[in-house]
């Protein structure tokens, strides 16, 4: 008999079944037990005689085949159940279940759950997160489909670092010396000069950070684009805009269950994102917040209160801020005036998701502000070699995967977001 999903049994009432799964409870009476099984699409009540149940190798955990029939039954998970005539051990548990995973009080220690990761994947709650965060990045993905972007995968092992600065993981490549790609930004710029005009990427990005906080993570999925033939950042600012819009709509339809799971709300976006200019976010704290320690750049704190104000006075839970200094943001930014850039942060919820602007597309000008830049581009020649023969307009972002997953869904540590995360201590497993 072939495998019934369990999603599938209401069309399946008064017919025999195979299901197979993992036992989530055992409850056992005196001549017969109540199995629920789970499977990847849900749980279900098995109703089965202890005479066909070893339960000296099947317990919570162990995956099994129930064969039955499907009968209407009042149950709290369905509105039908199985009458079990067999139960077949395919996989035992072999040690104690470290974690409780089937609790209902699941109270554990993020170290604990990170620690045992193959295991508290399987609690309901912790597991669900990735399937939200799968829908997010499909939403990306077809959106920006739909709007004539090219998928391209580009390499994560690089002769230089795209962000400039230290926080580059140096590997040994050969004979040679390489790193792992802080971004896919160079290929990007390279790729719209190639004639895709709009391309993006959903990847891994690595950065060398010495924090250790729980909004930082040394490997991450950045979700990036670069679009061709703009007029400045604020194209891009637009198209984000949309792109957060249709990403949300599609959580509302195809993640209600998590969404009432985590009793969450999405938030909502109107006709756009509000945004300030980084200068003036700078004068609004000092005077609304007495924050006065700031210089070129925000801070946590200042992420926080800046989402704060853009909540209780602009009716938003987004934020972008923009025009950031010179200074502070990349060589391939375009810049505005002497100090400032075309470039911006989305923030969320008193956390920055988002940063993109406008890129340099002139070659003169790019290898002016390298040098800027303290940066020799002598060692950047394949990456300016686009530039030479002619570059249109264009601009871009990357938006972070774990970090837009743990903002929407609330969860207090950008780990929870990470299936494995890798951060300034941890790199199994």
């Amino acid at each position: 008999m072939n495998r019934t999903l369990i999603s599938d049994l209401e069309n399946k009432i008064n017919e025999e079944v195979c299901l197979k799964g993992w036992i989530y409870k055992i409850r056992r009476l005196s001549k017969i037990s109540f199995i629920i099984l789970r499977d990847r699409s849900g749980k279900v009540q098995c109703v089965v005689e202890n005479s066909i149940i070893d339960f000296a190798k099947i317990k919570n955990e162990s995956i099994v085949c129930i064969t039955g029939k499907v009968v209407n039954s009042n149950n709290s998970i369905n509105s039908y159940e199985i009458q079990g005539n067999n139960v077949e051990l395919i996989s035992a548990v072999e040690n104690e279940i470290p974690l409780e995973i089937n609790s209902s009080n699941f109270n554990v220690n993020l170290d604990t759950i990170l620690n045992n990761r193959s295991v508290s994947l399987r609690q309901e709650k912790i597991n669900s997160v990735f399937k939200f965060q799968a829908i997010i990045a499909q939403g990306f993905r077809e959106f920006l489909v739909s709007q004539g972007f090219t998928e391209v995968f580009t390499p994560k092992i690089v002769a230089e670092g795209a962000e400039g600065g230290t926080a580059i993981f140096e590997v040994k490549y050969f004979e040679n010396k390489a790193y792992l790609a802080q971004s896919p930004q160079f290929y990007k710029q390279m790729l719209v000069g190639a004639g895709y005009e709009r391309v993006f990427e959903i990847g891994h990005a690595y950065r060398a950070e010495e924090h250790n906080t729980n909004r930082h993570l040394n490997e991450y999925i950045s979700m990036d684009f670069e679009m061709g033939f703009i007029d400045s950042e604020k194209d891009v600012m637009k198209m984000e805009e949309q792109l957060l819009k249709y990403i949300l709509n599609k959580l509302s339809k195809e993640a209600k269950a998590i969404l009432e799971d985590f009793e969450i709300e999405l938030p909502k976006i109107g006709d756009s994102i509000p945004a300030i200019k980084f200068k003036d976010a700078l004068e609004l704290l000092s005077k609304v917040y007495h924050k006065d320690d700031l210089e070129g750049d925000l801070d946590p704190e200042s992420e926080k209160l800046l989402c704060k104000y853009a909540k209780e006075h602009l009716n938003s839970e987004f934020l972008f801020v923009t025009h950031y200094p010179r200074k502070k943001r990349p060589m391939y930014t375009m810049p505005e005036e002497e100090q400032w850039t075309r470039s911006f942060d989305l923030l969320f919820r008193g956390l920055e998701i988002t940063t993109g602007g406008q890129r340099i597309n002139d070659y003169n000008m790019l290898v002016s502000n390298m040098k800027i830049k303290g940066l020799n581009p002598d060692k950047f020649q394949s990456y300016l070699e686009a530039f030479k023969y002619a570059i249109p307009p264009h601009g871009g972002l990357a938006i972070g995967l774990e970090r837009l997953t743990a903002q929407l869904l609330k969860l207090n540590n950008v780990r929870e977001a990470s299936l494995f995360p890798r951060d300034r201590t941890r790199i199994i497993p």
